[in-house]
C-alpha cells in the first residue's frame, strides 16, 4: 500500500464526560431494546451487474447515485503464495512497478488527481492483489484508460532503473515494519505454523536478499505469466451503471489478448505433528504471548463460526480474554483473538501482553485455562448475539464506502474472486445471524484442541534481524538469478500509442443541509442530514484536550476520558460493553489537543437506547478504585510501548521541545509521563470531569439518518436535564511564551534500528481560527502533504531511501506547527536531512516556485475531488466540527471551490516562503547512534543527544 503519510506519530481522539462517585453499589441499568440481527442482515445489499468480455475481463457494476464519483476496484488473481523459490516478495514488487507508469502514461497519479482522484493505491496479499481508486463521475473514462494502458501496455515502459528504485522503496517498507516493537511477530508466526515450501509460509512482503535478486526477467515473466484480463475481476460502483460502463470498458480493455491462466495452488491447513513452542528477544517494553493454529478455508463451513467464536474469546470488548485476563485479575494490559482468514488457509490467533511485575507462568496457565473453558464450553447465545451484530453493524458502515480497499467494489470482487459470488457477503452474513452456539463450540473444538504453536516475544536486544526472515524458510531463500538477468532486455512498445481522455467538468458541491438547535440546558446542536446508511454518527464535545494539563498534569485529561467507558454509578464497565454490542453501537472516547469528547456511531433503529447509554457514559463516570487502577496500568503499558516505538519517540519528542515544557502545548501528548499517570486516583479524575466535563463547555455534533424533529427529543431525554454550574471552564493560556526558534538537530538512539525517524518541527506565527490560509494549505501539498509531493517524491520515488516522507500544518485553536516526517534506511539519514533542508529552502526562496502541473493539481485538482472527502458519516462530521472551531461559515465547503479558483501560482509562493522554509526546523532523529553519528556531524547543525523521554534540561 502506498500511504502519503508515515505512521500517526500523534495521537487524534475523540472524547467527553460528568461528576459521579466510586465504589457504590450499582443502580439497576436501563433495559434497552435492539434491532433483530435479521432485520439488520436485510440493510446490507450490494445489488451488482455483470458482464465479461471475449478476452475473459469479468465486470462488476453496483450503481449508487448518493455523490457524482466512482470507485474502480481491480484485483489480479496473483498474490505472494504463487511466488517460486527464491522469488519472495515479488508480487508486492510488481505491485509497486505497476505504479510506475507505462508506455502512454509516464505518471498515473498526476493526470488522476488533476482530475480530481483519491490517490491511486494498491495492495498485495496471499492470494491476490488488487489497484484502486475512486474518481468524479466524469474521470471514469480516463481511470479506465490508465488501468488498461499498465494492464495492457506496461512492459515498453519498464526498465532497470525504475525496478532498483522500487525494490529500494520496498525494503525500505520492510525496515519500517521491522524496526516497530514486535514486528518480527508475523515472519515468526508463519515459520512456525507451516512447513518450508508452503505458500503461506512466506510473508508477502518476502526476505531482502529474494528482493536483491529480482531482475528485469523476473518482472516481464511476472507480467506476461499473471497480469492478463482473463485473471482480473474490475469493479465499477458509484455514479455508474453497466449499459453505461459497457462501451467504456470494452474501448479500452477489449483489445487486450488473453493471456496464460494463473496456475492454482495447492495450499491446505497445516495440523503440528507436536506442540511447538519459541521464544524470540526483541526490543520490547513487555511480554507477549501468543497461541496460534492453521484454520480452514474462506468458504469453509467452519470459517464463520471460528470468526464468530475467535470474536467472543478475544475480540469483543466484552470478550473472554478481557474479562478474566484484564478486568478480573489484571495478569494483562492487553489482549485479543482472531481469525486470519484467507482463501485457502486460515491463522486462528489468541495473544495477550503480560502486565508488569506479574508471573509468566502464571499468566500463561490462565490463558490457556479460558482458551480451554471456551474450546469445552463454547459460547452463550447472548454472546453470540452481540458478536453477531457487531459484525452485521460494521459491514452496514462499510456500505458508505463505493471505492477503496474495505469499500463495496472490494467486497464484490473478493466474493466473486474468491468464493465464485459477488454477493457471498450475504451468504455470510445470513450465516452470522443464524449461527447456533453449539455450532460454534464444535469448529472451535475441531480447529483448537490440535497441537498449539506457542510464541513469546521478550524484552531483549535484538538479537534477530528481519533482513534474514520473511523468506521461504529452513533450506535458505535465495535461487540463483537466471543468466540473463543482468544482460541487456530490449525494450519494445506493446501497440500504438493512445491518447488520455479529457475529463468531463464537476458540478457545484452537494454538501449536507447543516440544521442547528439547542437542548433546554443550552448545548448547541447541529445536525447534517445524510441517508446512505441507516446508521448516526454522533459527537459530544469539550474544550478541553490534552491541551488542558499542563506539564505537572501530563495525561490526567485522555486518562480521565479513557474512564468514562469503564463503569458508571448504574453500569460496569463489562455491561457497558455488552450493552454496545447488543446495540451494534461503537462508543469512543478520547482527547485531542484542543478538545475532548465521546464519540458514537449507531444503528438508526437503535438509536433512543444507544443515547441513553452514551449520556450514561458522559455524565455519570464511577471512576471506581479497582477500575481506575487496571486503566491506569495499561496506560503505563502503552506509554511503555510509545517509548519503545521510533516514531512514538520522535513525536513525544518534538513538541516540549518547540513549545517549551510551559505552554499548554509543549505537550509529550495525550499519554502523558509515566510519574503524572502512576500517582494519578480517583479523586484527581472526578476533579478533572467536574472542571471539563459539563454543559456549559459542551456542543453535540450529529450526521446521519434522522431529522431534527427525531433527533432533539431524544437529545433532551439523554442530556437535555444534564445541569452545570454555571462557571466557565478553566482556561487555557495559548498565548504564553515560545522558546527562540533555531535550527537544531536532536539526536535520540535506538540500538539495532535499520531505519532512523527524522521528525522536525518550528512553531509558524499563526495562531487560533484564521481565515484565509488556503494558499498555505495548498503550498504544504505541494512540499510534503501528498504522494506526489516533492518531499515525496524525492526522497522515496527518486532516491528509494523510504517508504514515505510526508509535511503537515495543524489548524489548532493556539500557535500552528509546521512538521516534516520520514523514516529512512539509517545508512541515509544524514543524505534524507539535508534533502529536507534543500527541497524546503529551493521552494521557500523561490528558486524551485509551484510549476504548472503542480497548480493544476492542488487546485482544479482540488475543486474535482471534494465529493471524495464527504463519503461517510465521520468524514462530514468532522468537516462540520472543524468549521465549527475555526469559526467558518456552514456553506464553506461549497464555497471553497471559488476560493481555490482565486489562488494565484504567486499566492502559494508567497505562502512557502513565509511559513514552510527550513530556518529555525528542531530537527529530532530516532536511530542508532552507531550508524548516524558520523553522518549527522557532517551536517554542521548544532547536535544535542537524549535519553529516552528526557527533557532538553537533561542533555549531554
Amino acid at each position: 500500500m502506498r500511504p502519503h503519510l508515515l505512521s500517526s506519530l500523534a495521537a487524534i481522539a475523540l472524547v467527553a464526560g460528568s461528576a459521579a462517585h466510586a465504589d457504590t453499589p450499582l443502580k439497576p441499568a436501563p433495559v434497552t431494546e435492539a434491532s433483530t440481527l435479521s432485520e439488520l442482515v436485510e440493510k446490507v445489499d450490494i445489488p451488482y451487474e455483470s458482464f465479461t468480455l471475449e478476452n475473459g475481463l469479468t465486470v462488476l457494476v453496483h450503481t449508487d447515485r448518493k455523490a457524482p464519483i466512482v470507485g474502480v476496484t481491480t484485483y489480479y488473481r496473483v498474490g505472494s503464495k504463487h511466488e517460486p523459490r527464491g522469488r519472495t516478495g515479488f508480487a508486492h514488487l510488481f505491485e509497486h512497478l505497476m505504479f510506475g507508469g507505462s508506455e502512454n502514461v509516464e505518471n498515473f497519479d498526476i493526470p488522476l488527481e488533476a482530475a480530481g482522484s483519491t490517490s491511486t493505491n494498491g495492495s498485495t496479499n496471499f492470494d491476490r492483489t488488487n489497484y484502486v481508486e475512486t474518481v468524479p463521475t466524469g474521470a471514469l473514462d480516463l481511470a479506465l484508460m490508465m488501468e488498461s494502458d499498465r494492464m495492457g501496455y506496461l512492459l515498453g515502459a519498464i526498465s532497470q532503473e525504475k525496478l532498483d528504485k522500487q525494490r529500494g522503496v520496498v525494503q525500505n517498507e520492510k525496515r519500517q515494519g521491522d524496526n516497530q516493537p514486535y514486528g518480527l511477530t508475523f515472519y515468526a508466526l508463519l515459520e512456525g505454523l507451516f512447513p518450508v515450501g508452503h505458500p503461506y509460509r512466506h510473508s508477502t512482503i518476502g526476505s531482502m536478499a529474494d528482493l536483491d535478486a529480482a531482475s528485469l526477467t523476473d518482472v516481464r515473466k511476472w507480467f506476461t505469466d499473471n497480469y492478463a484480463p482473463n485473471n482480473v475481476v474490475l469493479s465499477l460502483t458509484g455514479d455508474i451503471d453497466a449499459a453505461t460502463a459497457r462501451p467504456m470498458v470494452e474501448r479500452w480493455f477489449g483489445a487486450i489478448p488473453r493471456g496464460p491462466e494463473v496456475t492454482p495452488v495447492q495450499a491446505a491447513p497445516v495440523t503440528l505433528a507436536t506442540e511447538k513452542t519459541r521464544e524470540l528477544i526483541d526490543q520490547v517494553p513487555q511480554t507477549r504471548i501468543y497461541r496460534a493454529w492453521t484454520g480452514p478455508s474462506l468458504n469453509h463451513a467452519d470459517a464463520v463460526p471460528l470468526s464468530i467464536g475467535m470474536s467472543v474469546l478475544g475480540g469483543l470488548a466484552s470478550s473472554r480474554l478481557d474479562n478474566v485476563l484484564v478486568r478480573d485479575e489484571q495478569l494483562a494490559t492487553s489482549v485479543s483473538a482472531f481469525n486470519w482468514q484467507s482463501e485457502q488457509v486460515s491463522v486462528l490467533v489468541a495473544q495477550m501482553d503480560i502486565k508488569p511485575g506479574i508471573d509468566r507462568a502464571i499468566a500463561e496457565k490462565r490463558l490457556d485455562e479460558v482458551i480451554a473453558e471456551m474450546l469445552a464450553k463454547g459460547p452463550t447465545a447472548d454472546e453470540l448475539t452481540r458478536a453477531a451484530t457487531s459484525l452485521v453493524s460494521s459491514e452496514i458502515d462499510g456500505l458508505e464506502r463505493v471505492g477503496g480497499f474495505g469499500g463495496k467494489g472490494a467486497t464484490l470482487a473478493e466474493g466473486l474472486l474468491y468464493s465464485q459470488d459477488p454477493a457471498f457477503y450475504k451468504s455470510t452474513l445470513e450465516q452470522v445471524a443464524a449461527l447456533k452456539p453449539a455450532q460454534v463450540t464444535e469448529a472451535l473444538g475441531r480447529w483448537m484442541t490440535r497441537p498449539a504453536y506457542r510464541l513469546a516475544i521478550v524484552p531483549g536486544e535484538r538479537v534477530e534481524s528481519g533482513a534474514t526472515m520473511g523468506g521461504w524458510g529452513d533450506e535458505g531463500s535465495v535461487a540463483a538469478p537466471p543468466p540473463d538477468a543482468k544482460a541487456p532486455i530490449e525494450v519494445t512498445r506493446t501497440g500504438p500509442p493512445r491518447e488520455l481522455p479529457t475529463p468531463q467538468p464537476v458540478g457545484p458541491l452537494t454538501f449536507p443541509t447543516v440544521e442547528r438547535a439547542k437542548l433546554e440546558n443550552g448545548i448547541e446542536v447541529t445536525l447534517a442530514r445524510r441517508t446512505a446508511i441507516p446508521k448516526v454518527a454522533i459527537s459530544v464535545e469539550f474544550d478541553a484536550g490534552y491541551a488542558a494539563d499542563g506539564a505537572a498534569n501530563a495525561g490526567t485529561q485522555s486518562l480521565m476520558m479513557d474512564l468514562l467507558e469503564e463503569g458508571t454509578t448504574s453500569r460496569s464497565a463489562l455491561q457497558i460493553a455488552e450493552e454496545q454490542e447488543r446495540l451494534g453501537a461503537e462508543i469512543g472516547t478520547g482527547s485531542s489537543l484542543d478538545t475532548s469528547s465521546v464519540s458514537m456511531n449507531a444503528l438508526t433503529s437503535n438509536l433512543a437506547p444507544s443515547l441513553a447509554l452514551m449520556a450514561d457514559i458522559v455524565r455519570n463516570p464511577a471512576f471506581a478504585e479497582t477500575e481506575v487502577q487496571r486503566v491506569r496500568d495499561q496506560r503505563l503499558a502503552e506509554i511503555g510501548q510509545q517509548l519503545s516505538s521510533p516514531g512514538g519517540l520522535a513525536g513525544r519528542t518534538l513538541r516540549p521541545l518547540v513549545f517549551g515544557e510551559n505552554h499548554p502545548y509543549g505537550s509529550v501528548g495525550s499519554l502523558g509521563l509515566v510519574p503524572v499517570v502512576e500517582a494519578i486516583g480517583p479523586a484527581k479524575l472526578r476533579a478533572e470531569h467536574q472542571a471539563w466535563i459539563r454543559p456549559e463547555n459542551a456542543k453535540i455534533f450529529v450526521v446521519g439518518d434522522v431529522t431534527m424533529g427525531e433527533l432533539k427529543p431524544q437529545l433532551e431525554r439523554a442530556f437535555g436535564d444534564w445541569q452545570g454550574t454555571g462557571e466557565a471552564a478553566p482556561a487555557k493560556v495559548l498565548d504564553g511564551a515560545i522558546p527562540a526558534p533555531q535550527t537544531k538537530l536532536v539526536v535520540i538512539d535506538r540500538p539495532n534500528s535499520p531505519q532512523s525517524v527524522i521528525y522536525a518541527g518550528r512553531v509558524l506565527p499563526i495562531t487560533g481560527p484564521t481565515s484565509g490560509l488556503e494558499s498555505l494549505d495548498l503550498a504544504n501539498e505541494v512540499l510534503g502533504n501528498g504522494f506526489l509531493s516533492r518531499i515525496n517524491m524525492v526522497i522515496r520515488e527518486e532516491k528509494g531511501w523510504s517508504y514515505g516522507a510526508r509535511s503537515g500544518v495543524d489548524d489548532p485553536a493556539g500557535p500552528r506547527l509546521f512538521t516534516i516526517s520520514t523514516a529512512v534506511q539509517s545508512d541515509r539519514t544524514a543524505d534524507s536531512v539535508q534533502l529536507i533542508l534543500d527541497i524546503a529552502r529551493d521552494f521557500a526562496n523561490g528558486a524551485q516556485g509551484v510549476d504548472d502541473t503542480e497548480f493544476n493539481r492542488v487546485t482544479d485538482g482540488n475543486i474535482r475531488g471534494l465529493p471524495n472527502r464527504f463519503e461517510t458519516n465521520f468524514q462530514v462530521l468532522g468537516a462540520i466540527e472543524e468549521n465549527d472551531r475555526l469559526g467558518r461559515p456552514d456553506d464553506y465547503y461549497t464555497t471553497l471551490p471559488d476560493r481555490y479558483r482565486a489562488i494565484t501560482k504567486d499566492a502559494i509562493d508567497a505562502a512557502a516562503k513565509q511559513y514552510l522554509g527550513p530556518d529555525n526546523l528542531t530537527i529530532v532523529v530516532v536511530g542508532d547512534r552507531k550508524l548516524i553519528d558520523a553522518q549527522l556531524a557532517k551536517l554542521g547543525l548544532p547536535i544535542t543527544y537524549l535519553a529516552v523521554d528526557t527533557s532538553v534540561s537533561n542533555a549531554e
